[in-house]
């Protein structure tokens, strides 16, 4: 019988140019990859100003799913990789994970966590799919998603590789253009939009990208959905 894991997700902000020693110290410490984000932001140990303007400072966002008997290992190698324990240096954060499809190659099962049909709350009935596939495969994500009930999909550029995405130029590593399509659903329509995006963009083959769904607590600007919930 197959070990049983639940699966968490690593959130890692640092300064620009620090990713590489964050996927680097997750890989060796047993994870299979990472995506990064490009983004912006100013910390309590940024301060400044340029011409009487805030500044602000750019960031990587490394986005680490792990299986949680690793966990605290690879929490670990990013802290000490890139000095999270040190003022300035970065932070990192922890979140749980309802589901993941695109995961065909693992020699665990996951976990099986309370049914996604079950939680109809007003206030806390949605969740956040987040789909992670190689550039120019975002279309199909928010068309599926679409079809199977979902409003929309927000997509983001990245980068990063996983286990199956390994090539170099001049022994250099390449990091391979990633479509990060967020799609926040209503939960009792969860399972059918998951299940539409894995068959719709193959999921389900190595190498195709990843799923996972986080649950949300609060939302503010889809009253319509709300309103729809209620006349169910």
């Amino acid at each position: 019988m197959k070990e049983k894991h639940d699966h968490k997700l690593i959130v890692t902000i640092v300064k620009r140019g620090k990713s590489k020693k964050v996927t680097k110290a997750s890989k060796k410490a047993g994870a299979e990859g990472g995506t990064v984000l490009l983004g912006s932001g100013v910390g309590i140990h940024e301060k400044g100003k340029t011409f009487g303007l805030d500044r602000i400072y750019e960031k990587d966002v490394v986005l680490t799913l792990v299986p949680d008997h690793i966990l605290p290992s690879v929490m670990e190698a990013i802290t000490d990789a890139v000095k999270l324990n040190t003022k300035g240096k970065g932070i990192g954060c922890i979140l749980d994970i309802r589901k993941t499809i695109g995961m065909s190659h693992i020699d665990y099962e996951e976990i099986e966590k309370e049914d996604l049909d079950d939680m109809t709350d007003n206030t806390k009935g949605f969740n956040l799919i987040v789909t992670i596939v190689d550039k120019g495969n975002a279309g199909k994500v928010v068309d599926n998603s679409i079809a199977a009930g979902a409003e929309g999909g927000t997509i983001l550029s990245g980068r990063g590789s996983g286990i199956h995405e390994k090539a170099k130029i001049l022994s250099l590593n390449i990091e391979p253009e990633k479509d990060i399509v967020l799609t926040l659903i209503q939960r009792n329509k969860t399972k059918e939009v998951l299940g539409k995006i894995e068959e719709g963009t193959g999921l389900n083959q190595p190498g195709k990208g990843i799923s996972f769904v986080l649950p949300v607590e609060d939302t503010v600007g889809i009253h319509h959905l709300l309103q729809d919930k209620q006349e169910e």
